[in-house]
């Protein structure tokens, strides 16, 4: 046995280091969801042991087969950093890693990533990443022939898999409640849940390297009706909010006033629509897509059309304004304008503001007499966590207000300050739209329909921002706010609407209520729109009951 243990080489050991020190210093919010799960009752205090070192040798059997002769040190130290940055978002923010947050965090620009940076992550980051990774690499001892690594490496990844075995064995019972009805805790493993997305993401950005060509959607769209030259054309304004909460908007029954300016209009807020997200990258472009939720997958709609292609297609003049990031892929074929900078927003001061995506609309509506035009604005609305910065200081109506991105380090009621005076100041937004649309309330149909992509957590649960996965997602992270204003001239009147301000709407129905706007239909759209109105009727069924 002497012999044999001789086999683990010094990088082998130093990989057990390593995922012991990841275990201990990285998996805090883990090893914490674990005891409030299992610490009610203290026979389960063997089990927590057990689980801390299962997952320290999930740690390094992952490392192990990474780690090889002069690769070991790199490597490893990679995993330091890695696992010190996701150790500080999951502790501070209750973020999870997934594949679809990676994704937000490439799609990051710098002003968003600035938002995130601060004194304690520096610290944290140096303490647990930088420092133990160049000590790693200094000191890192010799490797030895390829044969004596490659021996060491499965000799050790074998006596890990026993070491494993015998951590569940005494527990196979609780561990099979905690893997069947826990999986939501196991998403804050460090670090291999985040690598597990990793390689998911990066397996699915590989499959997607191979044709790119867009298929055609709702190739059987056509119109409902005949439209004579002289009669008004469309003019919509679809306002794509960022970070919206249903139940901050006052429209909503909330007690704050942070609808001074929209209360004062003739509109409906739907008051129970739900994202098809929690992230932007997801939300965004299923809104957009006929996929629906139950369908929808990132790979799947990057190759096919949209609703704004299909419009265009038949004759709409589409336009995408983007004060946030990007349109995530969706106004890749139509006319797209970055919002983000004072060469194009002259309405800038500490960042650019939504309003400013207003200036020079007219000229553009004017200069399309005559034909149909739907104009999307993207707004940088409440995105956090820096809510401070989305809005001028003269918004500042709630006080006082955390000023800072560290939000644990601020009270509730700072933080629901700084989201509420954001809230207002999409309210003013909104209602500057609405003024705008009114300008051409007698030669156009027009209306406005803002929809959020996706809530955000103040802190509910110890959970901040958002981008959980939506299988346990917050109610806060998906319960949406939506508004609808429709000029004299529309189809449609509000009291048509109104009856379904209380109904549960998601995402999917952004689709065909484009398309139904514009009087295009699809057998599709038909079918959609019959099973909202069972879906109304029962409900009225249910209530009277």
């Amino acid at each position: 046995m002497k012999l044999r243990l001789s086999w683990i080489t010094p990088n082998q050991r130093m990989v057990l280091v390593v995922s012991l020190f990841i275990m201990l210093t990285g998996n805090y919010t883990f090893l914490n969801r674990v005891a409030d799960i299992y610490f009610a009752d203290s026979g389960h205090l063997a089990f927590f042991v057990s689980v801390f070192f299962l997952f320290a040798a999930a740690t390094a059997f992952l490392l192990n087969f990474l780690a090889y002769r002069g690769l070991t040190a790199p490597v490893l130290a990679i995993f330091l950093l890695i696992s010190s940055a996701t150790a500080y978002f999951t502790d501070k923010y209750g973020t999870v890693l997934n594949d679809e947050m990676l994704i937000n965090m490439l799609q990051t620009n710098v002003s968003e990533a600035g938002d995130l940076l601060s004194v304690s992550l520096v610290i944290r980051l140096l303490v647990f990443g930088v420092i133990p990774a160049v000590l790693l690499v200094r000191y890192r001892p010799n490797s030895m022939g390829p044969v004596a690594e490659i021996r060491g490496m499965l000799f050790s990844g074998l006596l890990l898999i026993l070491f494993m075995v015998l951590c569940i064995a005494p527990f196979t019972s609780t561990y099979a409640s905690f893997f069947r009805e826990h999986k939501s805790v196991r998403f804050y493993a460090n670090p291999t849940y985040v690598t597990y997305s990793a390689v998911n993401l990066a397996g699915r950005i590989f499959k997607d390297q191979g044709s790119q060509k867009i298929s055609a959607v709702a190739t059987d769209a056509k119109p409902t009706e005949v439209l004579e030259s002289e009669e008004p054309r469309e003019l919509i304004v679809l306002v794509v909010g960022e970070t919206a909460r249903a139940d901050r908007f006052s429209l909503n029954g909330y007690a704050r006033e942070t609808n001074p300016n929209l209360q004062k209009e003739e509109l409906v807020s739907l008051k129970n629509v739900t994202s098809c997200g929690t992230s932007t990258a997801v939300s965004v472009p299923c809104m957009f897509s006929d996929l629906t939720e139950t369908h929808f997958s990132l790979e799947k709609v990057a190759k096919l059309e949209n609703a704004l292609d299909v419009l265009q297609r038949n004759g709409v003049e589409v336009l995408w304004r983007d004060n946030n990031s990007d349109s995530k892929g969706v106004a890749l074929r139509v006319a797209y304008e970055n919002f983000r900078t004072p060469e194009k927003n002259p309405i800038c001061d500490e960042e650019c503001r939504d309003v400013g995506m207003l200036k020079g609309l007219e000229d553009y509506i004017d200069q399309r007499a005559g034909k149909d035009i739907l104009i999307v604005l993207h707004q940088m609305g409440n995105h956090g966590p820096a809510y401070y910065k989305r809005y001028p200081k003269e918004f500042e109506h709630f006080t006082p207000v955390c000023k800072t991105n560290e939000l644990a380090n601020c009270t509730r009621e700072e933080i629901d300050n700084a989201y509420d005076n954001a809230v207002r100041y999409t309210d003013y937004f909104l209602s500057q739209v609405i003024t705008l649309l009114k300008k051409y309330d007698g030669s156009h149909e027009t209306a406005m329909l803002y929809v959020s992509d996706h809530g955000e957590s103040l802190g509910e649960y110890g959970m901040y921002l958002h981008g959980a996965p939506k299988a346990f997602a917050p109610e806060a992270q998906t319960h949406v706010a939506s508004v609808v204003w429709f000029g004299s001239n529309f189809d449609y009147k509000l009291a048509d609407l109104l009856p379904y301000e209380k109904d549960h709407l998601t995402h999917d129905a952004l689709f065909c209520t484009l398309l139904m706007a514009y009087e295009l239909d699809t057998p599709t759209c038909s079918e959609s729109r019959k099973t909202i109105q069972a879906q109304h009727n029962s409900s009225i069924v249910i209530g009277r009951q």
